[in-house]
């Protein structure tokens, strides 16, 4: 990098991640942030998941995917050519993405609130990675709510206490104005990292770039 990342950080240093559970480069991107995680147990960040919806328009009880992939991309040969990147990126990265079973395009508002919830816990990264391999792996409708209290119930929460929350409007709000002021804030795509609330890395970045990050956090802390 061409700068240190902070000359006198202060540790542990926050890492703000901005993503959505049906993006598959935040996937992809979460990847390789774990595998810096750990290869380097002894990193500073204090991690904490924020709310972007790719497609804040999408009905609340999402839609067939195959409609919606016909939509954005306009043919079949247009949506094969947008997966391929992310089907080698995955692959590079270990990761399984069964396109075949993944039936709908959900709205991910309560999937968000999900995630919010489970921060509450401390369980927020247990939760964005059930989610991922519940969309990408299983082909599950993550918009739907027995799935997401089933989801929780797989990470310990309380599925009846979730699902009385999803079937309310509790944080509904919150979760949308989390989502407005990221955008207010000049976040336009996910994955969007920031680092000890000053420098922002986009996108899926490998782990070399991570144990760099690392690197210059603890030694600008000595």
């Amino acid at each position: 990098m061409s700068e240190n990342i902070n000359t006198r950080p202060e540790l542990p240093a926050r890492l703000d991640i901005f993503s959505d559970p049906v993006c598959p480069w935040c996937y992809i991107g979460k990847a390789s942030l774990d595998r810096a995680l750990a290869e380097a147990p002894d990193n500073p960040f204090a991690i904490q998941w924020h709310p972007f919806q790719l497609n804040p328009e999408m009905p609340r009880e999402g839609m067939e995917r195959r409609a919606y992939l016909r939509a954005r991309f306009g043919n079949e040969e247009a949506v094969v050519k947008a997966h391929l990147p992310v089907m080698e990126h995955a692959e590079r990265a270990g990761l399984t993405i069964d396109l075949s079973a993944m039936k709908r395009m959900p709205n991910t508002l309560d999937a968000h609130r999900l995630i919010h919830w489970a921060g509450i816990e401390h369980r927020q990264n247990a939760a964005v990675d059930a989610l991922f391999a519940a969309y990408f792996v299983e082909g599950r409708d993550i918009g739907d709510h027995e799935t997401l209290a089933d989801i929780a119930d797989s990470i310990g929460m309380d599925a009846a206490v979730v699902l009385r929350l999803l079937q309310s409007g509790s944080d509904v709000e919150n979760i949308r104005d989390r989502d407005a002021e990221a955008r207010r804030m000049g976040v336009g795509s996910v994955p969007t990292f920031i680092v000890a609330g000053r420098h922002a890395v986009p996108g899926a970045q490998p782990s070399a770039l991570w144990l760099e990050v690392i690197s210059e956090l603890l030694g600008g802390a000595e």
